[in-house]
């Protein structure tokens, strides 16, 4: 008889603490979720632009080109730095009203 009421008792403890665990992560994850949602609403709203998946990576790879174009000019390549430019500056128009 005391067997079953320890298990119970230990079944109940390590409930709890699985609970605990999954609530706070949970908790956490939804935090995150929801920084990062303010973020991206915060940026698109600044630059005008949509809030899609589809923008945010046009954006990235937009300032991917832009930083190419400035490490070309500092690498003295005047005539990549001016194409790296020009598709960089075309793509962040592209997607910025």
């Amino acid at each position: 008889m005391q067997v079953e009421g320890f298990s119970e008792w230990l079944g109940q403890v390590l409930g709890s603490i699985i609970r605990f665990i999954v609530d706070a992560l949970s908790g956490l994850f939804n935090l995150l979720s929801n920084a990062s949602s303010n973020f991206v609403e915060g940026l698109s709203q600044a630059l005008g632009m949509d809030t899609s998946v589809i923008s945010i990576v046009t954006l990235i790879l937009g300032l991917i080109l832009l930083w190419s174009a400035i490490r070309a000019f500092l690498n003295a390549s005047f005539i990549m730095g001016i194409i790296w430019l020009v598709l960089g500056l075309w793509l962040l128009s592209w997607i910025i009203h």
